[in-house]
């Protein structure tokens, strides 16, 4: 018989298919870097969130192969229970094919408390509860599988990042970590975990694939891995490639049986989303050169085009910094005096395992003068990296703001719907831009980079590991590093000139 667990009860809670599919077909899921990094932050968080209640033991036991050795966790669970341990990290319970394990059990006066640990962050947690709910049926089920074990459950936390620490000497585990109290939260999810888990361990047996279309499960309140399967019966392109649109409007169309751009090729669309599915359907570009070239008229030499690499640790690492800030420590930038001039490239690359911001902001303020044109793609997130280093560092406060004000958005001409080629399937990041734009070009193709950093996600992840690697190895890591980031900005090089050879 399969067992229920936690994790499995909790996809069930969002849909029962997404449960069978973990059983049953998990070579179907998409796994993406942002959730492969949530997992390694939340294992990085676990750990260290162990310690906030005091001396704890772990009670994790694997077998020769590396499972877990879900017996003897138990029965040590029960021996350390039974002794009056004050803390159990992994305390593990089994109940009629429900099984679960508890981050942090704490002994109270009369009975015990769950503390649940997320890698989500939170601001200070101030009498009101935070946007919890979708935590509650993980919580819930371990509360009722502790309940039916005969243990007197005195409270439900949940433990989560203070978004508003900012580290200061050494981690302060008691400032880093807010604790929300879950009981006035629970009680109607609790009392649903007996009817849920006997379905849910009912499906757990079929072997027939349950047929459930797609719905607002799929994203909400998490991705789903499988919905790249589920939805495979779409027709390409679908209303679910519509520009900026609500998935839940998405599939008020498909619900009505409008899938393709030719059956809602009459409805109210805004001007974007019509210029999408117009030149979709005729095959055709939509390159609107009035708007374009008002864009490019704004825009004065010398130009700088310039791209930030940043990582984004849980746990703050440097002083001065906050959960999950984002900290630059590479940037690429691409110098064109004047046209038909010669392109200068410049780039900086800080030291892993050390503070890059500081080094980053002062080489930035000697690569780009004062009240010059530089570019970025999708400029907020160098605007906002910029203005930050400028409130760390009032020194270089002017000359940061001063960069930060100067900078205009290469997105803005694709955003507006200016230059639109049906490739581009609704989206305008520029790993979709380029290619559409330059399809026979392998010189802009991002998938030819050596060294395993063909995108930000990946160079987020690699960045921080050079310091573990062998010389040899941090050397070819640190130019795939390089090589991606330089490209980068040469695409967005690439792109004006695209841009400035349509109006000419």
């Amino acid at each position: 018989m399969k067992q229920l667990s936690k994790s499995k009860y909790a996809k069930y809670c969002q849909c029962a298919k997404c449960l069978w599919m973990s059983v049953y077909k998990p070579e179907e899921e998409v796994i993406d870097p942002q959730s492969e990094a949530r997992f390694e932050n939340g294992t990085e968080v676990g750990e260290l969130a162990r310690g906030i209640l005091g001396d704890y033991v772990d009670v994790t036991i694997r077998k020769d192969d590396d499972r877990l050795n879900l017996p003897a966790m138990i029965a040590k669970t029960k021996e350390l229970m039974e002794a009056g341990q004050e803390n159990i990290c992994e305390a593990s319970f089994s109940y009629d094919g429900n099984y679960c394990a508890v981050d942090i059990l704490h002994k109270t006066d009369d009975g015990w408390a769950i503390y649940e640990v997320k890698s989500t962050s939170f601001p200070e947690f101030n009498g009101n509860p935070a946007k919890l709910d979708k935590y509650l049926p993980d919580v819930s089920y371990q509360k009722w599988v502790l309940t039916k074990c005969g243990v007197n459950v005195t409270g439900v936390y949940l433990v989560c990042l203070n978004s508003d620490y900012i580290r200061e000497g050494e981690l302060d585990l008691q400032k880093l970590f807010v604790i929300n109290s879950m009981d006035d939260m629970i009680t109607n999810e609790y009392d649903k975990v007996e009817n849920i888990q006997r379905e849910a361990k009912k499906l757990l047996q079929q072997t027939d694939e349950p047929e459930m279309d797609i719905w607002e499960g799929c994203k909400r309140p998490y991705d789903c891995g499988y919905y790249k399967y589920c939805s495979r019966h779409l027709p390409s392109p679908s209303v679910f490639e519509l520009y900026r649109m609500r998935f839940s409007d998405k599939l008020k169309y498909y619900r009505q049986g409008m899938m393709t751009f030719e059956e809602i090729k009459n409805e109210k669309l805004t001007p974007v989303r019509r210029i999408q599915v117009e030149s979709t359907l005729s095959g055709q570009p939509h390159i609107d050169k009035v708007v374009i070239k008002e864009f490019l008229d704004n825009l004065t030499f010398p130009l700088y085009f310039l791209d930030f690499e940043t990582m984004q640790p849980a746990i703050p690492q440097f002083d001065g910094t906050k959960p999950y800030q984002q900290i630059p420590f590479q940037y690429s930038l691409h110098i064109l005096e004047h046209e038909g001039g010669k392109l200068i490239h410049k780039e900086h690359l800080g030291i892993s395992g050390t503070d890059t911001m500081r080094p980053l902001a002062e080489q930035l303020c000697k690569d780009i003068p004062m009240n010059v044109c530089t570019l970025a793609y999708n400029k907020g997130f160098e605007c906002t990296r910029i203005k930050e280093m400028a409130e760390a560092f009032p020194d270089l406060a002017e000359h940061l703001l001063n960069i930060k004000d100067h900078i205009a958005d290469l997105l803005i001409p694709f955003q507006q719907g200016a230059y639109y080629l049906p490739s581009m399937k609704g989206s305008f990041s520029i790993k979709v831009v380029l290619p559409a734009l330059f399809p026979n070009d392998p010189s802009l193709d991002y998938h030819n980079l050596e060294g395993g950093v063909q995108n930000g996600s990946q160079a987020m992840n690699t960045f921080p590991l050079i310091q573990y690697m062998e010389p040899e190895q941090q050397k070819k890591t640190r130019k795939a590093l390089l090589d991606y980031c330089c490209l980068d900005t040469f695409a967005m090089v690439k792109i004006w000139e695209k841009l400035r050879n349509t109006i000419l």
